[in-house]
């Protein structure tokens, strides 16, 4: 064993509320006797996603000796999860799921708004946990993986990244990890994609989409490489970094 960053939880902080357990995308966390509980140091990766959902503040990342993140053995541990989950009931989907192709607006004229941008966007709908993997716009697509905060940061969005792309947005702080691995894993799965792009904000839990994206190529079992692009808060491009990710 190794000195390592882990997550350490303050039980007499702790108030059981679970808020840290759904932002655990390695499911490192359970409620156990009321009390929010490391279950393996080999599942922690040690980053702190989980920090800014504790109301408690509970939870904080410490260095000590502590077994090595173990990748593989999370993986495993996180489909034995999954099979316990239940399963949605796709008669009670909402109808704006229907999957749509849409034509962009090449011009801004007739916008009820004066100055208005023209949208670029191509597709129907777009929020990650609605979309189909095998909706025909990602068939061949660009694809861009988006955190919901990026297109009010970025006042260009539409024209400097989201032209010509197809899109799946999510927020990593706030919804479940898990669900959009599994979704972004169908996705690429499903589809030949031409290109796919991770744009997330500079704020630190913000890059849990990064992790995201990672874990769904593993997954998928493809090799991929992916453009990871990181946004400021002001709206400007920070990074550009290709990252590789192979079998």
């Amino acid at each position: 064993m190794a000195i390592r960053n882990i997550v350490h939880i303050d039980e007499d902080k702790c108030n059981g509320c679970g808020l840290c357990i759904t932002s655990c995308a390695e499911g490192a966390i359970e409620l156990i006797d009321g009390k929010a509980k490391l279950v393996k140091d080999i599942y922690c990766d040690g980053l702190g996603a989980c920090l800014g959902h504790c109301p408690q503040e509970a939870i904080t990342v410490e260095k000590r000796e502590a077994e090595a993140f173990d990748e593989v053995a999370t993986e495993a541990y996180l489909q034995t999860k999954a099979k316990d989950k239940p399963q949605v009931n796709v008669s009670l989907a909402c109808p704006g799921m229907a999957a749509k192709t849409l034509t962009p607006k090449t011009e801004a004229a007739n916008l009820p708004l004066a100055g208005s941008a023209p949208s670029q966007l191509s597709q129907w709908p777009v929020q990650l946990k609605l979309v189909s993997p095998n909706a025909p716009y990602f068939a061949g697509s660009d694809l861009l993986l988006v955190a919901d905060c990026v297109p009010f940061a970025m006042g260009d969005f539409h024209n400097t990244l989201l032209k010509g792309h197809s899109v799946a947005i999510g927020c990593p702080k706030l919804d479940d990890a898990e669900s959009h691995i599994e979704k972004v894993k169908a996705i690429i799965e499903s589809n030949d994609l031409n290109s796919f792009s991770v744009v997330h904000m500079e704020v630190y839990c913000c890059s849990g989409l990064t992790a995201i994206a990672r874990k769904a190529i593993i997954r998928s079992g493809k090799a991929l490489t992916f453009e990871d692009i990181t946004i400021g808060v002001n709206g400007e491009v920070l990074q550009r970094e290709n990252i590789q990710m192979g079998i």
